[in-house]
């Protein structure tokens, strides 16, 4: 299959449809690997380890092409921390950015040009893969300097395959946000926290919200308690129940609605006003 091919997407408005998409998301992902020249992994700087998709990464170096790894939403954590941990895993080359702040537009493209100069080639293609909702579409908006890319922050937004011109010698190829097979069938109570921890699982559609809040709170011991300055002693719980009341998320009986007040938690996780 050439390039030119694969850029096509046909949309389908019945369910039968979306579920055949959802299909070959996969297999779309791995064709875009097999035709491009660099590849663009796409991470979460959150929760980057998380976010990497060893599968594509084993494709990707058995097919000996050149990957760089792209930190996104780098402005939500501690770079120096970062970038100690990304050290000590020996991940190269790499490059910062904040598709919300618009910031490492300059550093990527740089990077994408060395590898590029690297390659005998006419035309380059640029394949971008990565978790739902780590911002593949975002970053490049962010290497066009505008929109070009719908952009959204409902998961997996990119429906189909786009092929974006950088510039006369370098394409970028976008893939829908692709989850490793292995989380895709028996999901467990942790890749349920994991999906919902990394947005590829939306706070108002999770189930069980109260576990994953509860999870979170053993990761992040005081985040939460200093985010909504309530006293919890780590007692996922008892911040459940005392911000419920604060919310005024109240059931018939007095009784607090503790999966809008879960929903709320995540809501604000998810969408980085409770930084890591």
């Amino acid at each position: 299959m050439t390039a030119k091919n694969i850029f096509v997407s046909k949309r389908g408005n019945n369910a039968a449809n979306q579920n055949q998409h959802k299909i070959k998301y996969p297999e779309i992902a791995r064709q875009v690997i097999s035709e491009s020249d660099i590849v663009l992994e796409i991470l979460d700087s959150r929760f980057w380890k998380e976010t990497r998709n060893f599968e594509f990464e084993k494709q990707i170096k058995k097919q000996k092409k050149r990957l760089i790894f792209i930190f996104n939403k780098s402005d939500l954590i501690d770079r120096k921390k970062l970038i100690k941990e990304i050290d000590e895993n020996s991940i190269y080359p790499y490059v910062f950015v904040s598709c919300k702040s618009r910031k490492g537009s300059s550093d990527l493209r740089k990077r994408i040009q060395i590898e590029a100069k690297k390659i005998d080639k006419d035309k380059i293609y640029v394949g971008l893969i990565g978790y739902p909702n780590t911002g593949k579409s975002s970053v490049i908006n962010l290497l066009r300097g505008h929109s070009v890319a719908r952009v959204a922050s409902e998961s997996g937004f990119t429906k189909g395959m786009q092929k974006v011109k950088i510039t006369e010698k370098i394409y970028l190829i976008d893939t829908p946000g692709v989850i490793p097979s292995s989380e895709n069938s028996n999901l467990s109570v942790k890749d349920l926290v994991k999906h919902a921890q990394i947005n590829v699982r939306m706070w108002d559609k999770v189930k069980e919200p109260e576990m994953i809040v509860d999870d979170l709170m053993k990761k992040y011991p005081e985040l939460f308690e200093k985010f909504y300055k309530i006293k919890a002693n780590g007692n996922s719980e008892i911040l459940i129940e005392k911000l419920g009341r604060k919310k005024g998320f109240l059931l018939k009986g007095d009784e607090i609605d503790r999966d809008r007040t879960s929903r709320l938690i995540l809501r604000n996780f998810q969408e980085g006003r409770i930084r890591v």
